[in-house]
């Protein structure tokens, strides 16, 4: 079976951060959600408040860095909840239960927000990953140098003929391409 959900809003309120009698943290929020559409009586976007629990880290994330107004990005499943009002009245609910919370919007002026702007921690980006001006790609010689914008060196002078499969690239174009 599967149910996974996204959604994209801004928050209602600043989120609820609670413990169970474990001790386990859970924050619980509404994302205003618009919809894709507009009224045709009215000529205005409809907007669904969407009810969302965040457990544990992923709560605890939601409650020191989310406030009200901020978009955020929600990654999850949907699951009902039965339940009794005061009144004795059997009732039933829909929340999103998030896997993953992001950040939808960007740093606001004179907000610490948490985070650097791209969305990478301070220092600069993940071990491993792309790092603007220097990109090697494994295995190759010469690859991607200088930043955005500059004219890659040619095929012949990046990769070995070995790489090709044998193949070498055309000097000319002599016209009995079928395409």
């Amino acid at each position: 079976m599967l149910n996974k959900i996204i959604i994209m809003g801004r928050l209602g309120k600043d989120p609820e951060l609670r413990h169970t009698q474990q001790g386990t943290p859970v924050a619980s929020f509404s994302l205003a959600v618009d919809r894709d559409f507009k009224d045709k009586g009215t000529g205005e976007r409809v907007t669904d408040w969407i009810d969302v629990v965040a457990w544990r880290q992923t709560g605890e994330f939601v409650s020191r860095y989310f406030t009200k107004g901020r978009m955020a990005v929600v990654e999850g499943r949907l699951q009902m909840r039965d339940w009794t009002d005061h009144e004795g009245n059997k009732r039933r609910s829909a929340e999103v239960v998030a896997d993953n919370v992001y950040f939808g919007d960007s740093k606001k002026d004179g907000d610490s927000g948490g985070y650097q702007q791209g969305g990478y921690p301070q220092g600069g980006y993940p071990q491993g990953g792309y790092s603007q001006g220097s990109y090697q790609q494994p295995g190759y010689g010469g690859g991607y140098s200088g930043g955005y914008g500059g004219a890659p060196a040619p095929a012949s002078s990046r990769y070995p003929a070995s790489d090709y499969g044998g193949f070498q690239e055309a000097e000319e174009d002599d016209g009995n391409l079928p395409f």
